[in-house]
């Protein structure tokens, strides 16, 4: 059975590109022409995956992001936002959002979200670890998977206590592709570094996508740990 996906976006031609690029990727589409609609049409339908525009008239993406989770809080909602309008994107991230894409839409951006939210969903439906710990030679690495958010922030504060009490040259939190961080997550990620960099420690984030990397530089969290590309350069302490 296929999976149903709601668009909520007033441009009637993006709607119809979404219905035939989804489609074509195997879902069942629902459209809607605004918030309101959209809020409607998920009561009826429940889908588990939503993507809304941000601006739009009657109910705004906003609004309909924040409906949407007090009705259903594990829905995915990937929201639409104006290239760079990173505001915006920290904004729906505040209230649970879990990926954004920009505007104008790329086919390839639109098929990593997917292929990110269809793996945080069957990581949700298996109950499989977020979070887990293990040590390398000079380094404690903390494997981050899924939707980082309030429920998963205590097992991520006991993994980056554990690491730090390794004593290793660093701890390296390490985000699988398909990761994704709300605004709780944010901060409580934020106050982990926070603390522990007036300690002298060293850390270091990797495999965050595009998008996380510009909301972790645009908040500031880059003050705190360095991010690093593990696939492509030495590490720090090699």
């Amino acid at each position: 059975m296929s999976s149903k996906v709601l668009v909520i976006d007033d441009e009637r031609p993006t709607l119809k590109m979404f219905s035939l690029l989804l489609s074509a990727y195997g879902y069942e589409v629902l459209t809607a022409e605004n918030g309101r609609e959209g809020v409607e049409t998920f009561k009826r339908e429940t889908p588990e995956l939503v993507l809304t525009d941000i601006k739009m008239p009657v109910m705004d993406g906003i609004e309909a992001l924040r409906a949407i989770k007090e009705i259903s809080p594990g829905t995915e909602v990937i929201v639409i936002t104006g290239h760079g309008d990173m505001d915006l994107a920290i904004q729906a991230l505040n209230l649970d959002a879990t990926d954004f894409i920009n505007k104008p839409l790329k086919r390839e951006s639109l098929e990593k979200a997917l292929t990110r939210a269809r793996e945080r969903m069957t990581i949700a439906r298996n109950e499989e670890g977020q979070v887990v710990l293990k040590q390398e030679d000079k380094s404690a690495v903390i494997g981050v998977r899924g939707n980082v958010s309030a429920i998963t922030m205590p097992r991520l504060t006991e993994a980056f206590e554990q690491a730090a009490a390794m004593g290793k040259e660093a701890v390296l939190i390490d985000f699988e592709k398909n990761a994704s961080i709300n605004g709780a997550g944010i901060t409580g990620l934020t106050s982990l570094l926070r603390e522990y960099a007036g300690s002298g420690g060293r850390v270091y984030l990797t495999g965050l996508s595009s998008n996380f990397r510009s909301v972790f530089e645009t908040l500031g969290i880059t003050r705190f740990a360095e991010i690093i590309d593990r696939d492509n350069a030495p590490l720090p302490w090699d």
